[in-house]
């Protein structure tokens, strides 16, 4: 009997919108057991089943555990296994025979803090093109911001110490930003140990998820409508509520606003007159209101002004900056040469361009790292055939690695170092670091084989080519460690030391650094833009061919589907249906009468672009003229856990964009 002695390592879990901090039981070598970090400021000790599964994706019996070539036919899983030695030099020699300079092309998650460095460093001395890309993407919801408050990063929100909480379809107790910080503040906000008694939460959207099974009310409104209604309580706040809500021009603002009076968008919004104004009442008798946006309601073709029109109405209750309100995040210290621009995020437009330049043969080198374009762009998979080279850095198989002809993989987070700037913080600046906290599973295969981490690898290509790209770093943990040497000088912050090498330690101990002294205090909004005329949603498809709206939405578990791989996710119940391991239909419960269907029927589902079947689900929380379907089935190509089981709701949506966006 082996006596073991367990050690507690801090880290990141990186598999949500926002990073979590966690700690990890490591006994004789092996990873044990995940819970949350109580230190980091992002989820304070709380953790979630996302943060448990790392567990499983580090000992996954399907992981990738050396470097593969295609043998055959692209989508055929027929790989031999190669030394990183000949892959990179593969990789490396297709580099260098470009028939154009600008044929190489990188797709990866939207990346912050140091990887983002590194990388913009490889792409601008290799003059690659990097698109970055996330399926559930936050385009409209960062230009909102950006428009409404002049910020370049999403505020807190901060739900602990408001009294009255309206969230126009943001999940910020189960998918949305950031959930674990949201859902700690929630619990706050009801208890409200402030004296101020049970904070008051309105959810208005047009699909009953977990945020909204838990608010007060629920209020159903027509798909894409949103803004409309949050036009109409801005124009009850200015017209009976003036000496509460002041702006520089008001007769201009109620010109505008006066099309969405309470009495005229009934028909638009499914809400009468009656209950727009019992809204705007409880805005205004409260003392600490705040009103959230985001989620489906930034998705429409309308989604921009959806948001600005709904994040105006903190402005106008004059709570930005104010406790129970919304908080501005400072830029985090030197960051000098990170790319964070809006302009640098990821948007479907791009997405669409390189299908494009694919298929007409402009791009010569595909690199995918952290993404799968072919599971979540309908029609990107027949804009491969054209590329000459696909390489993936994915650890597991999945829909656009089973299309590439290299496939390197990369280590798992909990074998890898790394960084994160979270967006949106918690009020001041914060930097997560990410430790390995095992040895790499496959390093016993020797150093030929196995698996390497992605920052390495690019550097790597970069030796190979003689290229210097100026990190003053022979690998990305000194990135890191040069990074950190940059942090101590300051002398501020939560980690006090003599020492960079004591800073070090105490950095990677308590699994990043922050200050909670630096905060944004004199902000300025300047001039309040005058509201618009709002276009409507645009929706594809004749009424009467196409009756049902159709409203995806994300799971806690399965998230945009990147956790379809692992069992415990798979097997987590949908907190309202309780559903496992399968795609389902929620139909109104009457309407299904209607149309004969009962409960586990398969059921197709058909729209311009596509059709998919899945398990009907009548539910009587579901307009009848709604049809919701969760996101993160329906893999054509994966691991044992994910291949081939549910549907894909996203091969059928339409590719319409937002022209504002």
């Amino acid at each position: 009997m082996v006596s073991g002695t367990d050690n507690w390592y801090a880290t990141l879990s990186p598999g949500e919108a926002v990073s979590s901090g966690i700690v990890v039981r490591v006994m004789e070598g092996r990873a044990k057991k995940i819970e949350g970090n109580s230190d980091y400021p992002i989820n304070q000790g709380k953790h979630n089943v996302v943060a448990e599964s790392g567990l499983q994706g580090l000992y996954h019996p399907d992981r990738i555990s050396s470097p593969r070539i295609r043998r055959g036919n692209r989508g055929e899983d027929k790989w031999d296994e190669i030394s990183w030695t000949d892959a990179l030099s593969r990789v490396s020699e297709s580099m260098t025979n470009l028939k154009k300079s600008s044929g190489v092309v990188l797709v990866t998650e939207p990346l912050s803090s140091n990887l983002n460095l590194v990388v913009n460093k490889f792409v601008s001395k290799f003059n690659v093109k990097h698109v970055q890309y996330e399926l559930i993407e936050k385009t409209n919801l960062r230009w909102a911001v950006k428009k409404v408050f002049k910020q370049d990063r999403i505020p807190d929100f901060d739900i602990e110490n408001s009294d009255y909480v309206i969230s126009f379809g943001a999940d910020f107790l189960n998918t949305w930003n950031s959930p674990l910080r949201y859902s700690r503040g929630y619990s706050n906000f009801r208890e409200q140990s402030t004296g101020s008694g049970r904070g008051t939460l309105i959810y208005v959207g047009s699909h009953l998820s977990l945020t909204a099974a838990n608010a007060d009310k629920w209020i159903y409104v027509i798909p894409g409508s949103e803004g409309i209604l949050a036009y109409a309580i801005s124009y009850v706040l200015l017209d009976k509520y003036e000496s509460d809500v002041k702006v520089s021009d008001e007769k201009t603002w109620l010109k505008v606003l006066s099309q969405y009076a309470p009495s005229k968008v009934k028909e638009l919004t499914g809400l009468s007159e009656s209950e727009i104004e019992e809204l705007a009442k409880g805005l205004v008798k409260h003392k600490r209101p705040l009103v959230l946006g985001g989620g489906s309601v930034g998705a429409y073709t309308n989604g921009m002004q959806n948001l600005e029109a709904i994040y105006m109405l903190n402005v106008l209750l004059g709570n930005v900056g104010q406790k129970g309100g919304v908080i501005f995040n400072p830029t985090p210290p030197i960051l000098k040469g990170f790319p964070d621009h809006l302009s640098d995020y990821a948007n479907f437009a791009h997405m669409r361009e390189l299908g494009s330049s694919a298929k007409s043969g402009e791009v010569e080198i595909l690199l995918l790292r952290g993404v799968n374009p072919v599971y979540g762009v309908p029609g990107f998979k027949t804009c491969l055939s054209e590329i000459p080279l696909i390489v993936s850095f994915s650890g597991i198989m999945d829909d656009s690695a089973m299309m590439a002809d290299i496939i390197l993989p990369e280590n798992h987070y909990l074998e890898d170092w790394g960084s994160d700037i979270p967006n949106p913080g918690p009020g001041y600046p914060t930097i997560g670091f990410q430790q390995p906290v095992v040895r790499p599973f496959f390093e016993k295969r020797g150093i030929h084989l196995g698996t390497k981490s992605f920052p390495d690898v690019i550097m790597a290509l970069a030796e190979i080519q003689n290229i210097d790209l100026g990190l003053n770093a022979s690998n990305y943990e000194n990135v890191l460690r040069n990074f950190v040497d940059e942090l101590f000088k300051l002398k501020r912050g939560s980690i006090k030391a003599n020492n960079s090498r004591d800073f070090w330690n105490g950095v990677l101990q308590r699994g990043g650094w922050w200050d909670v002294d630096d905060r944004v205090v004199n902000y300025e909004l300047g001039s309040i833009p005058v509201p618009t005329k709002l276009a409507s949603a645009r929706f594809s498809g004749n009424v009467d061919t196409y009756p049902f709206y159709l409203v995806p939405f994300e799971l806690g578990s399965l998230t945009d589907g990147r956790g379809a791989h692992l069992p415990w996710l798979q097997a987590t119940p949908d907190p309202i249906t309780t559903v496992t391991w399968a795609t389902w239909i929620e139909i109104n419960l009457n309407k299904a009468k209607e149309l004969g269907i009962k409960e586990g029927d398969v059921i197709k589902v058909k729209s311009e672009y596509g059709e998919i079947e899945a398990f009907a689900y009548p539910h009587p929380g579901v307009s009848p003229d709604v049809l919701a379907i969760p996101i993160g089935q329906g893999h054509e190509s994966g691991d044992r856990y994910s291949s081939a089981r549910g549907a894909n709701v996203l091969s059928i949506l339409s590719p319409a964009t937002d022209e504002e966006s």
